[in-house]
């Protein structure tokens, strides 16, 4: 019972509080770096398997066509990923999410979803709907750009 008091206190203290919440904090980032670590390897070993396999399969498309599209897709995937794992890498260094990789990283994820646009199984505004949120990202890339040039 002293014991829980004890800690209790030290939880009162908002300096030992703020120590706790960061302990966690770094604790779920590590165990995230490790399980994107897993899904990129996997990731990898997906792209190779289908590269691999693709010219054994007699029912694949032209290459040039669904094909290509697929495998910019897996490429992108992990080009992703790796971006996600040094957002979390960065916030390990300095405690501090930094917007600009994060933009970074949402653009290649919509511009991932431009690439794979499948117009035959949607319409104009998922197009359209890709395009602003390309021009809303870059806009505030550009603006996070200056912000840290003019400092």
């Amino acid at each position: 019972m002293d014991k829980e008091k004890n800690f209790i206190q030290k939880l009162n203290d908002n300096e030992n509080f703020l120590k706790l919440v960061g302990w966690v904090e770094t604790i779920v980032a590590k165990v995230l770096s490790l399980a994107l670590i897993v899904i990129v390897l996997i990731s990898i070993g997906d792209l190779a398997i289908y590269l691999i396999n693709y010219p054994y399969n007699e029912q694949a498309p032209t290459f040039f066509n669904k094909t290509l599209i697929e495998i910019f897709g897996l490429f992108l995937n992990i080009l992703i990923a790796l971006e996600l794992l040094e957002n979390i890498t960065a916030y390990l260094k300095k405690h501090v999410v930094q917007v600009e990789l994060v933009l970074v990283t949402s653009l290649i994820a919509v511009a991932r979803k431009i690439i794979i646009f499948d117009s035959t199984k949607k319409g104009s505004a998922d197009l359209t709907a890709l395009a602003f949120a390309i021009i809303c990202l870059s806009v505030s890339y550009i603006l996070v750009k200056l912000t840290r040039s003019k400092k």
